[in-house]
């Protein structure tokens, strides 16, 4: 079975439509550190491998006709990016600090855990999940 022998999530992948605009959200309100950036001057494209805390990576790309993805109503595909967090309300607030609008603090109906959601630049559906 393949998961004996996953470790953990190494990265995931998103394509934004304005690079600098994404670049500064992941970097300035997000907090991750930058790993690498390279230019495609063929493709005129941009990959930008970025780092969280625990060492999980986001490569953000950013094509130059890229389509847009529908996302409400809900397309199939990925869902959206859940980042845990320690206290979702210092998180939550450190967000809205930054501009960033933010639904409110949800309990998942589940796990009884506390949850919200808040976007990307580009709409894309993120959130904070308190472990």
């Amino acid at each position: 079975m393949l998961a004996n022998y996953i470790t953990r999530v190494h990265h995931v992948a998103i394509i934004c439509s304005d690079y600098a605009r994404a670049k500064a959200f992941y970097i300035d309100v997000i907090g991750c550190t930058v790993v690498a950036e390279n230019y495609q001057s063929g493709r005129q494209s941009y990959k930008l491998d970025l780092m969280l805390p625990d060492g999980t990576q986001i490569e953000l790309f950013h094509f130059a006709a890229a389509p847009a993805r529908p996302s409400y109503p809900e397309a199939l595909g990925l869902r959206h990016l859940a980042l845990s967090v320690t206290d979702i309300e210092a998180a939550r607030n450190a967000l809205i600090a930054k501009g960033v609008s933010c639904e409110p603090i949800r309990i998942d109906p589940y796990t009884q855990k506390r949850f919200c959601f808040f976007a990307d630049p580009d709409d894309l559906p993120l959130e904070l999940y308190e472990a």
